[in-house]
């Protein structure tokens, strides 16, 4: 069984551009074509953009799902210890992300906490102040 290429977009939930771009990128192999020019997906198309789709949901880099799909596709050539580096990896990133984004809420509360919400003209705003304010409250 193969797919078109809105067939495969319809059972993924993803764009037909995206699944392009996907194509474009080495993420999913360019498919056959029909006599039509049509792309027909091989069925197993399917599990490949879910594959990606998950990867993606948690964080991972079009190289990093590159690199885990090659793995995926020739599982003899890597060790479950490889994978988990990767995935250990990408964990180190995302926490240093969330440091950056707790940084970034607290200087903000701090400044939104410090404005009284008047009525007054944005003239006397003390978030427009705090932002065009040297201080190194933003974490910079």
């Amino acid at each position: 069984m193969s797919y078109k290429i809105g067939e495969l977009s319809k059972l993924t939930g993803c764009n037909i551009e995206t699944l392009r771009y996907y194509e474009r990128e080495g993420l999913l192999p360019p498919p056959p074509r029909g006599n039509n020019g049509y792309r027909y997906y091989p069925k197993d198309s399917v599990s490949r953009v879910n594959f990606i789709l998950h990867a993606k949901g948690l964080g991972f880099s079009l190289t990093d799902i590159a690199e885990l799909l090659s793995i995926q596709v020739d599982k003899h050539s890597a060790t479950c210890g490889d994978v988990k580096v990767i995935a250990e990896h990408k964990l180190a990133t995302i926490a240093q992300k969330i440091r950056e984004l707790e940084k970034m809420y607290q200087a903000l509360e701090k400044v939104a906490a410090a404005c009284d919400g008047s009525s007054a003209s944005a003239e006397h705003c003390s978030i427009l102040q705090a932002l065009a304010s040297d201080e190194t409250a933003w974490g910079h």
